[in-house]
């Protein structure tokens, strides 16, 4: 099973870069048509647009998945392991329920996704919006697998401190293994 995960995050980085690639490709191409030839290429404005926000969901799956979102540790050091446990069923519960809101929301808006078409490149706006539909699953999913081992008594107290210092300690902690993700 966690090699069909690894598998999955693998792709998922890959799509970051295809989509970093493709906007520095299409805006740089852009911009250089535009001073030097004066001319352009309206495809590119648009489909710019939809790899940044593809990028940006696919980022935060990755990012979830690291454990490397934003987080203010300073309370949570201080106190004793219940309270510890007590914030994290707090923080996965809270973003648990905003996946479920997110994926409701994906929901509602999808007929109204389905018919509005982009006015350049003329497709449908769920191929950009519907990945909402698998961030809130993927995120959601996460979520209740860190409560499940929390329940379980499986969360080591470093884990219960969401909130990584730096690069090179999440290097070395995914290096040695201390932290089970």
């Amino acid at each position: 099973m966690n090699r069909v995960i690894d598998g999955f995050f693998r792709v998922l980085e890959f799509l970051v870069v295809v989509c970093m690639v493709a906007m520095v490709i299409m805006v740089f191409g852009n911009v250089v048509l535009r001073y030097g030839f004066n001319s352009g290429i309206s495809v590119s404005d648009e489909m710019s647009r939809y790899c940044f926000i593809w990028l940006t969901y696919i980022g935060a799956m990755v990012a979830m998945r690291e454990g490397a979102h934003l987080g203010v540790d300073t309370l949570i050091k201080k106190l004793p392991l219940g309270g510890k446990k007590f914030c994290f069923f707090m923080s996965q519960s809270l973003m648990l329920f905003c996946n479920v809101l997110f994926l409701m929301g994906t929901y509602e808006m999808h007929e109204l996704q389905v018919t509005n078409i982009s006015p350049v490149v003329g497709i449908s706006m769920i191929w950009v919006y519907g990945i909402g539909y698998v961030v809130a699953v993927v995120m959601g999913i996460f979520n209740i697998e860190k409560l499940w081992r929390l329940f379980r008594g499986r969360v080591p107290e470093q884990e219960l401190i969401q909130v990584m210092e730096s690069e090179e300690q999440v290097l070395e902690v995914s290096a040695h293994g201390k932290v089970a993700q």
